[in-house]
């Protein structure tokens, strides 16, 4: 709190600051900073309180809000504060028009005059408290991967039995059976009923949700309602279901409520659709637009095969256009010369490979001749061997006695040699 010291004057009234607001008079006024200094010192007596009511205002300015809050019975109003450091340790989902508890610290600024509270802790109540745990619940299962794209099951194209769990002569059962029916007529709709809210909701929709994974003939399954505050749809963020459709092997639908409603089944189903209406869209395909796609994709093969064919006619037109196709004959005329002269050269050669060939023939048949002992033998020469086919050589081979074979040019005789003869007696 700011100290005054006043200087008073004698015979002249008090300075406003040396008078205290209970003691301001017409003639001795109080100043605005000592007022505001006593107003100051007054509310920081009070310390936090904390107080009950409904966001109306919330704005976010440089990491700071300041925003609002109004009582749940009056039009009474008060403003806070909320600073950074605060903000940070509060649920990230506080808005406008939540029922909310906060602890408040009055704060008054003796410069402006300006009165505010500055909050250190806020939470939701009632509705709140269950929607803050159904946040920390859809955190748990996202970090379990029961929000994960990869999990999720695909449709089929062309249901021919689809499963429906939704309230007993409900409008959601009605739009579904409607659309469905419009969209493609020889579709089949199995129904069970369930409530849609209340304690009963959640074993019954489970129940159901079983009877229907369990049958081989269904081949998708949509969970449906019309929509409804977020109380009544409370049911669709109980954990059991949402385990039980992750656990189905069907794939399933998820049409609750409409656009902003956004109960955790939709984040769980493999599909989640706006409304009951959609949900039958997304699950039946329109008989019209498949005729229509199917003429058009017909239209377009057709188009496509004529094109080639057309190409393809062209394309032979222009082979069949080519000198070499439009009259063969050219090209053989034009290589019978070439043909003509390889093959006279080719001739040339083989025949004078020959001659020379049987030159070199006849020049070893002479050299084979006159070295065969057959020349020599024709002068008059002969050759004795005796047995065994050795040749004479010395007449020490062949002793008196000894049988001989002479062969001369024309055949051979025998002989038996009378022994070695003397040189001269041979000369003579």
């Amino acid at each position: 709190m700011t100290t005054f010291q006043p200087e008073a004057v004698p015979g002249q009234p008090p300075p406003p600051d040396s008078v205290p607001p209970r003691d301001s008079t017409a003639q001795a006024p109080t100043s605005v900073a000592r007022l505001n200094d006593t107003i100051r010192g007054f509310v920081e007596k009070w310390g936090s309180v904390w107080v009950e009511g409904e966001i109306t205002s919330w704005n976010q300015r440089g990491g700071n809000v300041f925003g609002r809050m109004k009582d749940l019975a009056t039009d009474a109003t008060i403003s806070f504060r909320i600073w950074s450091s605060t903000l940070q340790r509060l649920p990230r989902d506080l808005k406008v028009g939540d029922h909310i508890i906060a602890c408040v610290k009055p704060d008054y600024f003796p410069r402006t005059g300006d009165f505010s509270f500055s909050v250190s802790a806020m939470r939701h109540v009632g509705l709140g408290d269950q929607l803050e745990k159904l946040e920390q619940l859809r955190l748990a299962l996202r970090r379990e991967g029961l929000f994960d794209p990869s999990r999720k099951k695909a449709l089929p194209f062309l249901p021919r039995h689809i499963g429906l769990i939704t309230g007993e002569n409900s409008d959601a059962e009605k739009d579904v059976h409607r659309n469905a029916e419009l969209r493609w007529p020889h579709v089949l709709i199995r129904t069970k009923h369930a409530a849609v809210q209340g304690d009963r909701c959640v074993p019954e929709t489970i129940a159901a949700l079983r009877a229907l994974d369990a049958d081989p003939e269904i081949d998708v399954i949509i969970i449906a309602r019309g929509g409804g505050d977020p109380q009544t749809l409370l049911g669709f963020s109980d954990e059991r279901m949402l385990r039980a459709v992750a656990a189905a092997s069907t794939p399933v639908v998820s049409a609750i409520g409409h656009e902003n409603d956004h109960p955790l089944l939709d984040d769980v189903a493999d599909l989640r659709a706006s409304t009951p209406t959609d949900a039958a869209k997304r699950v039946v395909p329109d008989v019209s637009e498949q005729r229509a796609l199917v003429a058009q994709l017909r239209a377009r093969l057709v188009g496509r095969l004529s094109q080639r064919v057309g190409h393809d006619i062209a394309q032979l037109d222009q082979l069949r256009s080519r000198p070499v196709l439009r009259t063969p004959e050219t090209t053989l005329t034009a290589r019978a010369q070439e043909i003509w002269m390889l093959a006279s050269r080719g001739r040339d050669l083989v025949e004078r490979d020959l001659s020379l060939r049987e030159r070199r023939t006849m020049e070893l048949r002479a050299s084979l001749r006159a070295l065969s002992p057959v020349a020599t033998l024709a002068r008059g020469y002969a050759i004795a061997h005796i047995g065994d086919g050795v040749i004479v050589r010395d007449a020490a081979q062949a002793p008196a006695g000894t049988a001989m074979t002479i062969t001369v040019a024309r055949g051979s005789v025998a002989a038996r040699s009378d022994g070695e003869v003397e040189e001269s007696a041979t000369g003579a």
